[in-house]
């Protein structure tokens, strides 16, 4: 399947989709086998690939990078005006909405203890013929302690077709890179904080400051020690070097 175009964000290839149109991808994976991962990526995702050449690696190597946050949708609307927000939260109703005609097996790893069993039950009741291969709570540990022959057999025996992966970012982008060859479900998909929302744990932001870019200012408010840095630092940052990028003084190579 060709892949979706992509737009150089600070040397993060970003895919140039919908969300109709990453759903349109991801159930063409399904069909047809393929073995790929999807990154959903915003401002924060960014700047860790900034930070980090392997990183942003990890994410150039993925079949999809969503444009998670507004600004990543803004820039890509500057080139192909079809794009819009692709946020992991949305990207996981939509998806499995899709699957249930066809019957798709979905796995659910990751969340604090509870969360995943929680998440299963309240998406069950969200769509009664939805098929749950698993759920799988890992441990608070290293990547290397989770992405392990024996931790890739477990989720292979539930046969999914797709495996949720809510570990938080950039764990769980790395940990879908590692796991991949040793995986035999089509789809990985990071999904992060999707985890929480839709099991009912964390409270999302209201629609319009979703869509005016203003919910990194809800999440601050509710957890201020845990993401000021990430809104605070990361984003002035972000878009200094996006003005450098567009300006042309300085070059971001997407390897």
């Amino acid at each position: 399947m060709t892949s979706p175009a992509r737009v150089n964000v600070l040397g993060v290839g970003v895919s140039a989709v919908s969300l109709t149109e990453a759903v349109a991808v991801i159930e063409g994976w399904i069909a047809t086998g393929e073995h790929s991962y999807v990154c959903v990526c915003n401002v924060h995702s960014v700047m860790d690939c900034r930070r980090s050449e392997d990183l942003r690696q990890v994410f150039n190597a993925a079949g999809l990078v969503t444009p998670d946050g507004m600004p990543l949708v803004w820039l890509g609307r500057s080139k192909y005006p079809g794009v819009t927000r692709v946020y992991g939260p949305d990207l996981m109703l939509a998806q499995l909405e899709a699957g249930v005609a066809q019957g798709h097996r979905h796995l659910f790893y990751g969340g604090r203890e509870g969360v995943a069993d929680r998440l299963a039950r309240r998406l069950t009741e969200r769509f009664p013929k939805l098929v749950i291969a698993g759920t799988m709570e890992p441990p608070l540990a290293s990547l290397d302690e989770l992405c392990t022959p024996e931790a890739a057999a477990a989720i292979n025996a539930a046969s999914a077709d797709v495996v949720w992966v809510g570990i938080g970012s950039p764990k769980q982008d790395r940990w879908m890179a590692r796991m991949r060859p040793l995986l035999e479900a089509p789809v990985l998909i990071g999904v992060g904080a999707a985890f929480d929302f839709h099991g009912g744990a964390v409270r999302q932001a209201p629609l319009w400051m979703q869509r005016s870019g203003l919910e990194w200012l809800f999440r601050l408010a509710m957890e201020p020690r845990r993401l000021w840095r990430r809104y605070l630092v990361d984003n002035p940052w972000f878009v200094w070097e996006v003005a450098l990028q567009r300006s042309g003084l300085r070059r971001f190579e997407m390897t």
